[in-house]
């Protein structure tokens, strides 16, 4: 909505004066609820927030919603098969997949449940696909079944693995048609969004946090330290921190939180090739999801489908070592995928789809995901931190939200609310 002049769209919004030249004179305003990023996670709490009659303002520093992690992603509805029991992740994948497919069925967004194969292609697999089996049956995933090499080859001729994982609830969706609807609704019940807006830092008076302002613009040359005169210092009851990549970032410049229970942010990037045969969409060669047993630091390089039928494989892992604020407020990542890394796709890909063709992938796009574990260390949960764990009232700070926090986000919205506003 916020196209130029940030001050301008949040003044008709909230009757500002006009902001004086320095940061100590900026003009200070108060709100009922902001929620600091829009991408699906972000969208979702905004929406939920909204239906229940709060007065939310989403702001985001990007031109528009979901430019990071929710556009790039693998699209995947996931069903909940691989996290501990009982984790956030687990708690909000089951639930969250269940309202996302009522969600998508009641507004005509499209999406289709095609299923998934989690597949073992040699022996010494079959015991981490059997803890998966039994890890999705703890944490309430439907219908799964083990089939033998013979019935996941019926199921999908090309496919090459001695035993596989079959799950009927997993699916593909339209992103960008979900997060649209998820503005419109929101947007319907009274939130307003303000883009090119950064919100790089706040602090507290008394209990309350108060958000430093300015328009992104402003950061284009910053280098992250240097003092930057802002447009607005805003004071909101209610702060919700999902601004994804830059959370954890963010978060320690909150002067006055307690830095040390923020966790420490890693960051991967992770490549897509797609399958440019000529026949590919109209005849792909699965119909389903394919995975791979999971890999440190993801899930593998997996099968996808979208709703067109175009055939991706990915994501990969490639650790970034280094990000400084600038980079996470903006999303200055290297979005680029560089054709080299092919080279590593093709024999992981063959392990389950020995016919692939050499030539036959071309790069295709790569998003970054926001982690709270780096190399060799094990796989984090979740983190959702409200006044019980930093003593802010009204505060709520979400890290770590990758995958499946497509999948969860409408469960995360549901947890956050109940969190802020009891129930």
């Amino acid at each position: 909505m916020l196209k130029q002049d940030v001050v301008r769209v949040i003044k008709r919004r909230f009757h500002l004066p006009k902001p004086s030249e320095t940061w100590r004179n900026a003009p200070k305003e108060k709100a009922e609820c902001v929620v600091i990023g829009a991408g699906i996670v972000g969208l979702a709490v905004a929406r939920e927030l909204s239906l229940k009659g709060k007065e939310v303002l989403v702001l985001d520093s990007a031109p528009t919603f979901g430019t990071a992690t929710s556009s790039r992603n693998s699209e995947v509805i996931h069903a909940g098969i691989y996290y501990p029991s009982n984790s956030l992740k687990a708690r909000f994948c089951v639930r969250g997949r269940k309202l996302l497919y009522h969600y998508c069925s009641q507004r005509g967004i499209p999406h289709n449940q095609i299923g998934k194969l989690i597949v073992a292609t040699g022996t010494s697999e079959i015991p981490k696909l059997n803890q998966l089996f039994n890890r999705g049956i703890q944490n309430g995933v439907e219908n799964l079944r083990m089939l033998d090499a013979s019935e996941a080859i019926k199921m999908e001729p090309e496919l090459h693995c001695v035993k596989a994982l079959l799950s009927p609830a997993s699916g593909i969706l339209d992103s960008h048609s979900l997060m649209l609807s998820l503005v419109g609704e929101a947007e319907t019940n009274g939130a307003t969004f303000s883009y090119n807006t950064a919100v790089i830092g706040g602090h507290l008076e008394g209990n309350q946090m108060v958000l430093h302002v300015c328009e992104t613009k402003t950061l284009t040359n910053w280098d992250g330290n240097t003092p930057l005169q802002l447009d607005l210092l805003l004071m909101p009851k209610i702060v919700v921190n999902s601004s994804g990549l830059s959370a954890p970032t963010l978060a320690k410049r909150f002067h006055g939180l307690n830095t040390a229970i923020i966790p420490p942010a890693y960051y991967a990037r992770g490549s897509y090739f797609i399958l440019s045969n000529a026949n590919s969409t109209r005849h792909p060669p699965f119909k389903h999801l394919i995975y791979p047993v999971p890999e440190e630091g993801g899930l593998g390089v997996h099968v996808t489908l979208d709703l067109d039928g175009q055939l991706k494989f990915g994501p990969d892992v490639e650790w970034i070592p280094h990000v400084p604020d600038a980079t996470n407020f903006l999303n200055k990542f290297d979005y680029s995928v560089s054709a080299d890394r092919v080279a590593r796709f093709y024999p992981e890909i063959r392990k389950y789809y020995p016919n692939l063709k050499d030539g036959s992938l071309i790069p295709g796009y790569a998003g970054i995901r926001p982690k709270l574990h780096g190399p060799g260390q094990s796989a984090c949960d979740f983190v959702i931190q409200g006044e019980d764990i930093h003593g802010v009232g009204g505060l709520v700070n979400l890290f770590g939200i990758e995958s499946p926090g497509l999948t969860s986000s409408m469960a995360i919205a549901e947890y956050v609310a109940a969190l802020l506003l009891g129930g």
